[in-house]
């Protein structure tokens, strides 16, 4: 296991077997990057840190889809055209 800076732990895949308690005590300070043959294959994270990454994704998504709602309704206004009628006027149906 190799300690890196910003708070993240290397440990090779073969090491699990080996030395699991350890790389779980790891995950108290920092995720812990699995490797395997000297390249990433995976993270392991404490759960609090997963929550917390799982909220932050949700609340861009959230921003993301009030973004695209706002755009709609600036748009309300303006002509719009189905798709099958897009389609048709492009040759596509």
């Amino acid at each position: 296991m190799i300690k890196l800076r910003d708070r993240a732990t290397l440990a090779g895949v073969s090491e699990l077997r080996t030395i699991m308690k350890d790389i779980l005590n790891e995950t108290r300070t920092g995720p812990v990057i699995l490797t395997r043959r000297n390249k990433p294959v995976g993270v392991i994270l404490s759960y609090l840190e997963y929550q917390e990454m799982s909220r932050l994704v949700e609340l861009l998504e959230d921003s993301a889809l009030g973004r695209e709602a706002a755009d709609r309704i600036a748009r309300k206004g303006r002509k719009t055209v189905s798709l099958d009628t897009a389609e048709k006027k492009l040759g596509l149906k």
